[in-house]
């Protein structure tokens, strides 16, 4: 009995709130707050199931949200470009392939990227100001932006209004379970994340290994060295060659290219 009252006090709280409430929940979970929407989502869905609240203007709530978001996020890409990245990298558990790994996505699928960057923890973070990066038009951002909070919204959305009714045993088990269940989460969520950290630290020791610093790199090609340079930035990138001779491959490319790169020297690696 205590376990469906609290049920319902929760749904009574999204249904009282209601538009409201999805706005500032999404909009401070786009601006970078670590709020997860998805459980509310669902919640949405399940009141609209029940008559208890119009699909409408919830998911005109979201879409209008992730947008002011999204708008802040393109603004800064478009100003600062690669700091912001690094930045919002940087707070992520893997800042060494973050940028590399979403801006790859980016140049392979362009604007449509955003219809379903919002699926994809990582790519969700950078992929606003990635967009204002690339130095496409803001008019152009807006209308992929939208559709894809609109997609983003509304399949979390449909998905609490087909289950609604598991959603509720859902609900009710995580009463019953109470603090253990928090417990248990964050032991998992603790696990993982100690995990990737130990994975960033013997990959940062690998690379320590083999790193060459600016300096030694020109004093060796000053001495006449034949070295094999590949720049691997991204195409993002438009500050020119830095280095003369370099050979601009992109990391997706080093196999398939893999006959241009000579075997008899050594091979530097140029990335940002």
């Amino acid at each position: 009995m205590t376990d469906h009252l609290e049920i319902a006090r929760t749904l009574a709280f999204v249904e009282r709130h209601g538009s409201a409430l999805l706005f500032l929940w999404v909009l401070a979970e786009q601006s970078g707050i670590p709020v997860p929407s998805i459980p509310l989502l669902l919640a949405a869905g399940a009141l609209v199931h029940a008559g208890r609240l119009q699909a409408a203007p919830a998911l005109l709530s979201c879409t209008v949200a992730a947008l002011m978001a999204d708008t802040i996020w393109f603004a800064l890409g478009r100003r600062r470009g690669r700091q912001v990245l690094g930045l919002v990298c940087r707070l992520s558990l893997e800042p060494d392939s973050c940028v590399r790994k979403t801006e790859n996505a980016f140049l392979k699928y362009g604007m449509s990227a955003l219809l379903l960057s919002k699926f994809i923890p990582g790519l969700n973070a950078v992929a606003a100001p990635l967009a204002g990066h690339s130095k496409n038009s803001y008019l152009r951002f807006l209308a992929y932006d939208a559709a894809g909070a609109l997609t983003w919204s509304g399949a979390y959305i449909a998905v609490g209004y087909a289950f609604s009714e598991q959603l509720e045993t859902a609900f009710a088990f995580a009463a019953r379970m109470g603090a253990n269940l928090l417990l248990l989460a964050g032991a998992l969520l603790a696990a993982w994340i100690g995990w990737k950290v130990l994975q960033r630290r013997r990959f940062l020791r690998r690379l320590a290994i083999a790193r060459i610093t600016p300096r030694e790199l020109q004093q060796r090609l000053t001495a006449g060295e034949q070295l094999f340079i590949i720049d691997l930035r991204s195409g993002l990138d438009r500050e020119p060659a830095l280095i003369p001779g370099a050979v601009r491959i992109s990391p997706d490319e080093l196999t398939s290219r893999s006959q241009e790169i000579p075997r008899d020297r050594e091979i530097i690696l140029f990335c940002t």
